[in-house]
């Protein structure tokens, strides 16, 4: 016998982000439209909450599974008036250490060895990533050049090993919306087909022209099949705080605690306490941002307007993102290395969403300033006419 590595953990691909944050380190001056972050923190009203975790000493020990009671309560009330998703006796909110974690409850909720979940492509890597942890069947269907669903292909890769049909909007990483009418159409058909519909909304306050997202779980009588999952780390700058939550068919509760008691019992208390204050502030806070935002959006749009006959730029009026398709015979990691060693600017190959047939790039504005994304996306612009032209 001999010590070895799992064999389905080295069939998984490695985390992208890190390799492209090791090759800006080694490239001082780079300017990063790689990792999805924003550029501001959280509201004063989550940083107020840190006194009272603080005041009392029982605070300090493990808090119940599924969140404490007073952030329940809040994420309850902001579903029902924002979200239009009403919590009652056949669902249940659990708060996750960010929602990647709550796709992990209910991957392994749902599934068995050997099962399969449809992921659209390109996929959020992560979702795939946990997928074949899990010991399942990544199934990729394609959207379509704009990165819309694909009702009828979705349809077609149904089998009977099938658990769930997964869907982002607004969209990590091409930056669309779905339309209500789609969601509702994949929603059905998870009813009619017995799946479960898992919706990933960490993105959903961030749209742009009009545009508005819609929750699947709003749908009468879809609690039992339906899946949502949230975030607070875009929204209200907290990434490194780990909160979000999901609501899930109260049948997989028992499931979920299993599962999250054996991971991380419960999230971190002292953010969820921050996370009540940040619900507190309200989307108001997040929309004041994304006056600023909107204005990086648009700077980046009129920059890469000039590079148009290079590459594919499809409308994305959601999250903060655009996934190019550039016109080049170089594969898209070698682009990225090009762009930050020759031009200092980074972006994150399409390959990790699974992008394999041409070179894909993912740029993301959400953490740049207007003074500063003009720089960035200009070196970008630079660096594709320079090296993908050759």
């Amino acid at each position: 016998m001999t010590n070895r590595e799992s064999l389905r953990m080295q069939a998984v691909q490695s985390p992208i982000i890190p390799v492209v944050g090791n090759l800006i380190k080694q490239n001082p001056g780079t300017i990063s439209l790689g990792q999805g972050v924003v550029s501001y923190g959280p509201p004063p009203e989550a940083i107020a909450q840190i006194n009272r975790f603080l005041a009392k000493p029982e605070h300090h020990k493990y808090q119940a599974v599924v969140g404490i009671p007073d952030l329940v309560h809040a994420i309850e009330t902001k579903l029902k008036t924002e979200n239009n998703i009403a919590v009652d006796e056949g669902s249940q909110v659990v708060v996750t250490a960010g929602s990647n974690m709550g796709f992990v409850n209910a991957v392994m909720a749902i599934t068995d060895p050997g099962d399969e979940i449809i992921l659209q492509k390109p996929f959020y890597f992560n979702h795939e990533m946990a997928v074949q942890m899990a010991d399942c069947h990544p199934v990729v269907v394609a959207t379509d050049e704009q990165y819309q669903l694909r009702l009828e292909a979705i349809q077609a890769a149904i089998t009977p090993k099938t658990c769930a049909i997964v869907t982002v909007s607004p969209n990590n990483p091409t930056g669309v919306v779905y339309p209500e009418a789609d969601l509702r159409a994949v929603n059905d058909l998870c009813r009619r087909q017995g799946l479960y519909h898992i919706h990933d909304e960490a993105y959903e306050y961030f749209t742009y022209d009009g545009v508005s997202p819609f929750s699947p779980g709003s749908i009468p009588g879809s609690n039992a099949h339906t899946i949502s999952l949230f975030s607070l780390s875009k929204a209200y700058g907290f990434a490194s705080w780990r909160i979000g939550y999901m609501v899930l068919p109260a049948q997989l509760l028992t499931s979920v605690e299993k599962i999250q008691d054996t991971i991380v019992i419960c999230a971190s208390v002292i953010s969820q306490y921050a996370a009540v204050g940040a619900l507190q502030a309200g989307v108001d806070y997040c929309r004041r941002h994304l006056e600023t935002l909107a204005q990086v959006r648009q700077i980046s749009l009129e920059q890469l307007a000039d590079i148009r006959d290079i590459c594919l730029i499809p409308p994305a009026k959601g999250a903060f993102y655009f996934l190019l398709k550039v016109h080049t015979q170089l594969n898209a990691f070698e682009l990225v290395e090009r762009l930050i060693r020759e031009h200092k600017v980074a972006v994150i190959p399409g390959t990790t969403f699974g992008m394999e047939q041409g070179c894909y790039l993912r740029v993301a504005y959400g953490a740049l300033q207007p003074n500063t994304v003009a720089e960035g996306m200009g070196r970008l612009v630079q660096g594709l006419r320079a090296i993908a032209t050759l």
